[in-house]
């Protein structure tokens, strides 16, 4: 019972909250709480079968924080490991990443210096075991969580290796702090055109992207390419420091809005910038959501650089983190974020859903129009409109199931070995 008690605690101060957004009256609080709890009790005593208390009052508040929207969400003690690894890129284990496959989980791209590649695994390798158990019918969420671990402890790993004699293969590999780059790549393209890709915003994030901007920019960089293509977000404070990278320290590049005046913030860049001319070119497509729209919302409405690719996501509320008893954490929506030009990209309004529950995107016709620093054209009501659209080439059947099946990956192994 004392796991009841206290899920039903989480589950009240969660109810709280979103009685809260909607403004119910206490009375109605407290009269659905107490049906809750009642209609738990009487299945706790009289159900035929034994009820898990922890999953079934997990469940229920997952289904209410979902009905609020997406990105409020319950994390208990046991899955908080993968959310400090978003925000902080830094986990323990072995540094690979794998991928689910048909013939099972394979290792994908083992991390430049990683324990993983320093032990000899290498793309494509079937995992067979670890340690003592069999992986067969492993989906890769088991697979990483069995692959994590302390820093410094050992793990044996049992592989397939394709193409070679003598194919199964047994690794010791001791696990190590594993940061995951933010920067997996930045290099100089033709006509002295500086690459910088960013494939996500955590708290290493800036101090990578300001050494690949300063080695660039010394290597006679003439220009810089941001690719912020498939770029999820993470941090808002990350997406204001790379943005002091370009822009004069003491630039308002965001606003958030929350509940009353207590809860409006003004961000204003705060570093020493690098280069507040160079000429610059942000890249986006239908996955940059949230911090990567700060950054290419605040790029195009200062006029400090040209965005290229598809429209953006469209995520403009910021969620904080409340903890909760028994080391839980709420990811709640506390504002929504406003672009210097005082738009709001937001592109789904999930405060009002349709009579069967679905969520639509703003409609086009009633976006309204801003205006960036130079007097341009903008507007809100759904990501960030790049100035100039990328048409992507009709796919056909052929190049499709190269990408589906992985035929690509499959030949490079093959050449490999």
């Amino acid at each position: 019972m004392k796991k009841l008690t206290l899920f039903a605690a989480a589950l009240i101060v969660l109810s709280m909250l979103a009685s809260a957004a909607t403004r119910s009256k206490k009375s109605d609080i407290s009269r659905n709480l107490d049906i809750f709890n009642s209609l738990y009790k009487e299945l706790q005593t009289f159900y035929v079968d034994s009820i898990d208390a922890e999953k079934s009052i997990n469940t229920a508040i997952a289904a209410m924080l979902n009905d609020i929207d997406p990105y409020t969400e319950y994390i208990p003690a046991k899955e908080q490991e993968q959310f400090r690894t978003m925000t902080t890129g830094e986990y323990g284990g072995i540094g690979s990443v794998i991928q689910e496959t048909p013939r099972g989980v394979i290792i994908a791209d083992p991390y430049e210096g990683s324990p993983a590649q320093r032990a000899g695994l290498r793309p494509g390798d079937l995992i067979v075991m670890i340690d003592s158990d069999s992986v067969a019918g492993w989906k890769s969420s088991k697979v990483s969580e069995h692959l994590k671990g302390q820093n410094g402890t050992m793990l044996r790993v049992l592989v397939n290796r394709p193409y070679v004699k003598d194919s199964i293969l047994s690794f010791d590999i001791k696990r190590a702090k594993i940061q995951i780059p933010s920067v997996p790549y930045y290099g100089m393209l033709k006509d002295n055109v500086g690459y910088i890709s960013l494939n996500t915003f955590s708290e290493k994030s800036y101090p990578e992207v300001r050494e690949a901007l300063e080695k660039l920019i010394k290597d006679g960089a003439k220009g810089i390419v941001l690719d912020l293509r498939s770029n999820g977000g993470g941090l808002v404070e990350s997406a204001v420091q790379i943005l002091g990278l370009f822009l004069p320290k003491g630039t308002t590049v965001l606003n958030t809005r929350g509940k009353g005046v207590l809860n409006e913030k003004v961000y204003k860049t705060s570093v020493a910038p690098v280069d507040t001319k160079i000429p610059l070119a942000v890249l986006i497509d239908g996955a940059s959501a949230s911090a990567s729209e700060i950054v290419t919302g605040a790029i195009q409405d200062l006029d400090r650089g040209v965005v290229i690719g598809n429209r953006s996501f469209g995520k403009g509320l910021v969620q904080s983190t409340r903890q909760l008893p028994y080391d839980g954490l709420l990811k709640v929506t506390i504002a929504k974020y406003y672009i210097p030009s005082g738009r709001l990209i937001q592109a789904i309004d999930y405060s009002h859903r349709n009579p069967d529950g679905t969520v639509a995107r703003i409609p086009d016709s009633l976006t309204t129009v801003f205006h960036t620093a130079g007097g341009r054209e903008v507007r809100d009501g759904g990501g960030i409109t790049p100035d100039i659209k990328i048409e992507l080439p009709e796919v056909n059947r052929l190049t499709y199931n190269v990408v589906r099946d992985n035929w690509a990956f499959d030949f490079a192994n093959r050449y490999s070995a």
